[in-house]
């Protein structure tokens, strides 16, 4: 393994900690099980905005994702999106 395969996957086991361990239960759960299902196929710029995601705080996050507010024009919108559509298809 050379030393760019350890960053990796370094980053990957980062992230997917992050992700189930936002503090509120119902985000672990979201996160945690999309990170598990899609993270290892994201390209360098998903993972980037990724962890732009896991930034934003959870409340904001849930009612983005269960659709009590819409989602702003922000970094990482892309990945909201795609976290609800997750979401709902789960």
């Amino acid at each position: 393994m050379t030393d760019s395969d350890t960053v990796a996957l370094n980053r990957l086991k980062r992230i997917k900690f992050r992700s189930w361990h936002r503090g509120m239960r119902e985000m672990d759960l979201l996160m945690g099980r999309f990170a598990d299902l899609n993270i290892a196929k994201f390209s360098e710029a998903e993972l980037d905005s990724y962890e732009v995601v896991l930034d934003y705080n959870d409340p904001d996050l849930y009612n983005w994702l269960s659709g009590r507010d819409e989602i702003p024009d922000i970094a990482g919108r892309d990945i909201i999106i795609r976290l609800k559509e997750f979401t709902l298809t789960r």
